[in-house]
């Protein structure tokens, strides 16, 4: 790490220098004002020592400006000339610490390694959240569809405002990775903190969401804060909100009104400054019909709403959440970048996903683990998804709504056929025997029902002339 000593006395520097470099540190010096300014602009130090008092200056000139262009440096303030004026102005400055001349040593060490273990702590910090907001930011989601185009628009539009947000969508669309896109693109300094409303029991859900004291119930050992408090300045994420009482509905209501938490417990009011974002997989308006939701409450969280819609009904985004997690998960697992299969994608491309975005990256991860070559067949994919999810009902009782003979008796035959190409190892002819079925009969059925297996053992699966 580089270091930076200003200091007027030509003795004091040269000490300083053979002190940290012995350190391990890569030591710069200057001896006013000027050259300090010279030196940091060509070297940039991670940390500097700089007196108070320069021939052509002040040292807290340089601190002011040092912090001005470069924030994370570390500038402790040395000085003979010790006041309590001087050190509260060079600490409000940004300084890390001050000392007074003569100095000990071992106590300037303690103290630089202080400042170098506070330095790297930021640096770390600084690091995670622009990885998080390079991550999460509304650009980075994948989709090219034009719903979720209109929704990037919107997301990008309310980011840099405070107001409320209702996500809507089926279970597995990504409300909570909508949430961290608007939360992240806004600029806002506080955490975002997440809670799933409809995972908790009501007693505990107030105490997550605003805290308690000490005592408030039984095994209430200490205060607690909540997550409202933990998400000052920044987001709160209700996930599931139609899943709350009545009773806890009343409370979220004075929150988003009054902008005040009371813990449990406690008979004092604190203020906070959050932003709300909730999202559900009901439909509130029915919800509210049927009195299990308050009419007001969504009125408040209902200021831009945002639905999302299921993987279904966006199927042009398929193939690109597909290479995303392939790209993902051949990295998370350790194994070489795979790639698909035609025949495995039209199959993924063609299944109507009722677990949306989550149920497609379970899947991805699946394939990736069990396939031990290079390219995902269809081999690898779940037998739901193979039969477009329609899994045959083998039980012979009519429903009293009757049923489709066709449809089901369709289901029936892509379920044994798909059951001899998994037993034949992909071998059509060999599945065909099994079902007591000539090759020409099974080939044509196979590709009616979209089950050829064009990338497995197929050394017996060659074309036959039609018979004459």
């Amino acid at each position: 790490m580089d270091l930076l000593i200003v200091d007027d006395e030509a003795s004091l520097r040269d000490f300083l220098s053979i002190v940290f470099e012995e350190e391990g540190w890569r030591v710069e010096t200057a001896g006013s004002l000027a050259a300090a300014r010279l030196a940091h602009a060509k070297h940039e130090p991670d940390l500097i020592l700089c007196d108070l008092m320069l021939p052509d200056g002040s040292g807290i000139d340089l601190l002011r400006e040092v912090k001005a262009s470069a924030p994370s440096v570390a500038v402790i303030m040395i000085t003979a000339h010790t006041s309590t004026k001087s050190a509260v102005e060079a600490l409000k400055a940004g300084a890390f610490d001050y000392i007074a001349k003569p100095f000990d040593i071992d106590e300037l060490k303690i103290i630089v390694r202080n400042a170098v273990e506070r330095k790297e702590l930021e640096d770390e910090n600084i690091h995670l959240r622009t990885a998080l907001e390079e991550r999460f930011t509304f650009s980075n989601i994948i989709g090219r569809s034009a719903r979720m185009q209109e929704i990037f628009s919107v997301v990008g539009r309310i980011a840099k405002t405070s107001s409320t947000v209702l996500i809507s969508g089926d279970s597995g669309t990504g409300k909570e990775l909508i949430a961290r896109a608007i939360h992240y693109t806004s600029g806002r300094r506080g955490k975002f903190v997440s809670i799933n409303c409809g995972a908790l029991p009501e007693t505990l859900l107030e105490s997550e969401l605003f805290g308690h004291e000490r005592g408030a119930f039984t095994g209430a050992i200490r205060e607690k804060r909540g997550l409202f408090h933990e998400a000052d300045r920044g987001t709160i994420f209700l996930d599931e909100i139609g899943e709350t009482s009545t009773a806890m509905q009343i409370k979220l209501l004075r929150v988003l009104q009054d902008h005040v938490v009371r813990r449990v417990g406690s008979n004092s009011e604190t203020q906070v400054e959050v932003r709300v974002i909730a999202a559900t997989n009901r439909d509130l308006a029915e919800s509210i019909r049927a009195g299990t939701f308050r009419e007001d409450l969504f009125y408040r969280i209902n200021v831009i709403p945002i639905t999302l819609p299921p993987l279904r009904q966006r199927r042009e985004d398929i193939a690109l959440l597909v290479e995303h997690f392939i790209t993902k998960y051949s990295k998370t697992l350790g194994v070489p970048q795979k790639r698909i299969s035609s025949d495995a994608m039209r199959l993924i491309e063609k299944y109507s996903w009722p677990g949306n975005v989550r149920e497609l990256e379970n899947v991805i991860e699946r394939m990736i683990a069990l396939e031990s070559s290079d390219v995902l067949t269809t081999k690898s994919l779940p037998e739901h998804v193979l039969l477009g999810g329609a899994i045959p009902d083998m039980t012979f009782e009519l429903p009293p709504a009757g049923i489709s003979l066709e449809s089901h008796l369709e289901g029936i035959g892509k379920f044994f056929m798909l059951k001899a190409l998994e037993r034949s190892g992909g071998v059509q002819t060999q599945a065909a025997e099994l079902l007591r079925m000539s090759f020409r009969s099974f080939r044509y059925y196979a590709k009616k029902y979209d089950l050829i297996v064009r990338e497995g053992r197929n050394d017996e699966t060659v074309e036959v002339e039609d018979e004459k």
